[in-house]
């Protein structure tokens, strides 16, 4: 049951890459979903076997690197993270594989679209179920190469071209910093196993080197690596660029990426490496630090972002930020928790925003829609959902984990010495005032203003098939009920679930705190939703002055990062490759000491040597003597019977 889980998107993936052509469309799309549907229902006896029953399992496969101390496996480790991350990456993959067999139903290339799904499920698979770094890894890369495939279906637009290197070529930044763990944690605990390494940990705790009089932990460098592997991947702050543009590829795949599956391997990563990042208490400050400025740089950017899936990919981008200053404040079971609720309202905000897109022709622009909420009420019943768990609306999937997350803040900042947890407190809640805002501004501009629609398209719209809305209802109970029913399980006191994966210090606990922290602070992020809420209304009736249109253009240029990193990095490399590294080394300096240079100058010497051959005697005889001159010479200071040999061998 357990490989069968693992390897049965592969067989997908094969049957309908390679079978597509026999298989046809609707073939296609009936085998890849039966197979990932079969997957979630196994998913879930796994779940029940591990945290229900407290069985935890190891499954090894076969050996595959053995070189001296290094001995790394094929083996799967199924514990209790491993069983909830099965279980919303297979629910929201089969929720998706459904759904793009409506949404792509006129795609000749359907079959290759389910094939490409379905190898990006089999390496989230390996990723979450690895029993040691360096399978992870694979999967890790795995799911890189997937997210580029499918960022790139529709290859012949050159937007999507771009927008699926940019992604590619960014997370390997993240990717370079991850091997470097890798290396790293070779180098101190001579193992690449998670169970070994998370067991030996505290006997390497005083481990450090000196750099130029710094003294640095091994641990702390450690966790350094390991941040810049998630800042790649779960698109923090300085490499979140890739994550907006990854909206070129068809709404299915947005899904797919932003709810639960690749831009939350960087929060897996942490939460897995929970037992080594204890010990470094630096490294707890940096991710507090990069979190909660994610969380805020996103939300405020989305704010007057104009496209409807870029609006929502910010707000993946935020959430992951709550996600990740959360484990910087040692709560991973509420990292978690909210990662699990984040995956159902986000898979139902971008599915809900494809099903209004498939509707009107593909515009995604907000400035040309409007009064879609008399056509389309399933569609805006989904997005009003997934907007108030988005921003915590009360008793909603959202409300649990973000308010947890934030209360737990406002205890932290009163026992932290360095201001961390105030600036973490700050910076959150700041983001809930303006995830509140572009949430309800999608809606109003969507759904409720004045239609910017052409009449032809707005006479012809109509909800979308059974594929389509379908999957909107079940995400729609999930973002209201799997809050409140998974919050015992998650963050509940008493809970025995995480004794055998996380690892925290007692020292490091609030949560029983923030059960009693002051009224007015719990009441915080709802009425700053609030009023955010009637701002929103205020600036949709009146008109803005010029000053907040200028601080509307420089955040609509999502505050010109793109640009710095155009001019400062790439621009400079690209001129460096081609003015020094091309044209000064290969085509300069490497060639002339090379073949080019060699064949032209033999040719040069060949020419002035035809010169002497005049024809004259005169000149014949003076080579001659010359020659034989200038050779006794150069021998003058030489020893006797060295002078003898040569001549010897002059004369034979």
């Amino acid at each position: 049951m357990y490989l069968t889980t693992i390897f049965l998107p592969l067989l997908s993936t094969l049957l309908s890459g390679f079978g597509g052509r026999w298989l046809g469309c609707y073939g296609s799309c009936l085998l890849s979903t039966t197979f990932i549907f079969v997957n979630f229902i196994l998913s879930l006896l796994i779940f029940f076997e591990i945290n229900i029953c407290n069985s935890l399992t190891t499954i090894l496969l076969t050996s595959w690197l053995q070189s001296d101390l290094l001995n790394v496996n094929w083996s799967f480790l199924f514990d209790s993270l491993t069983a909830t991350m099965l279980v919303v990456v297979n629910s929201i993959s089969f929720l998706v594989h459904f759904y793009s067999i409506g949404y792509l139903e006129e795609d000749p290339h359907l079959p290759r679209f389910m094939s490409y799904l379905s190898i990006f499920t089999f390496f989230m698979l390996v990723l979450i179920s690895a029993d040691n770094i360096m399978q992870m890894f694979v999967g890790w890369e795995g799911v890189g190469i997937a997210s580029y495939l499918l960022i790139n279906f529709w290859f012949s637009r050159l937007a999507a071209n771009q927008a699926a290197l940019k992604a590619l070529i960014t997370n390997r930044v993240g990717d370079f910093g991850l091997s470097l763990a890798i290396l790293i944690s070779f180098y101190i605990f001579g193992t690449l196993d998670y169970v070994t390494i998370f067991s030996i940990v505290p006997l390497f705790e005083s481990y450090s080197f000196t750099f130029f009089y710094w003294t640095i932990s091994y641990f702390s460098l450690l966790g350094v690596f390991i941040l810049v592997g998630a800042i790649g991947k779960s698109a923090q702050l300085g490499l979140h660029v890739w994550l907006p543009d990854a909206m070129e590829g068809p709404t299915p795949v947005s899904a797919l990426i932003h709810a639960a599956t690749m831009v939350t391997a960087g929060v897996f990563l942490i939460i897995r490496f929970s037992p080594l990042l204890e010990f470094s208490i630096f490294s707890l400050m940096l991710l507090t630090i990069f979190g909660s400025m994610t969380a805020f740089f996103a939300s405020f950017t989305g704010i007057f972002q104009n496209d409807l899936k870029k609006i929502i990919a910010y707000s993946t981008c935020s959430q992951l930020g709550y996600m990740i200053f959360s484990c910087g404040l040692s709560q991973y079971n509420v990292s978690l928790f909210h990662l699990v609720n984040h995956a159902f309202f986000k898979a139902l905000l971008f599915l809900a925003a494809g099903s209004v897109i498939h509707a009107i022709a593909d515009e995604q622009d907000l400035r040309k829609m409007g009064a879609f909420l008399r056509i389309l009420p399933l569609s805006y019943s989904a997005v009003l959902i997934g907007s108030l768990a988005l921003t915590g609306f009360p008793f909603l999937t959202g409300f649990y984990s973000k308010d947890l997350i934030l209360e737990i803040c406002q205890v932290y900042r009163y026992t932290n010495i360095f201001y961390i947890g105030t600036l973490a407190c700050l910076l959150g809640n700041l983001a809930v005032f303006f995830t509140a805002f572009y949430s309800f501004r999608l809606l109003f501009l969507c759904f409720i203003n004045n239609t910017n629609s052409s009449r032809i398209i707005f006479e012809k719209m109509s909800e979308s098939s059974f594929f389509i809305f379908s999957p909107l209802i079940l995400l729609s109970i999930g973002s209201i009920f799997i809050g409140y029913l998974g919050r015992d399980f998650f963050v509940g006191p008493g809970t025995m679930v995480w004794n055998n994966t996380i690892f925290s210090f007692s020292f490091n606990l609030y949560i029983l705190e923030s059960e009693f922290i002051p009224t007015f602070l719990k009441w915080i992020p709802f009425l700053l939703s609030l009023i955010s809420f009637f701002l929103m209304i205020f600036l949709n009736l009146f008109k803005l002055n010029f000053y907040f249109y200028k601080l509307a253009f420089f955040v609509n240029k999502k505050w010109y990062w793109d640009s710095f990193y155009s001019y400062f990095i790439i621009f400079p490399i690209l001129d460096f490759g081609l003015k020094t590294s091309f044209k000064v080394l290969d085509r300069g300096f490497i060639e002339l000491l090379g073949p080019y240079g060699i064949s032209k100058n033999f040719k040069l010497w060949a020419e002035q040597l035809k010169k002497l051959q005049s024809g004259q005697l005169t000149h014949y005889t003076f080579f001659t003597i010359f020659a034989i001159l200038s050779f006794f010479l150069s021998f003058y200071s030489l020893n006797l019977h060295y002078f003898f040999y040569l001549i010897l061998v002059f004369f034979i």
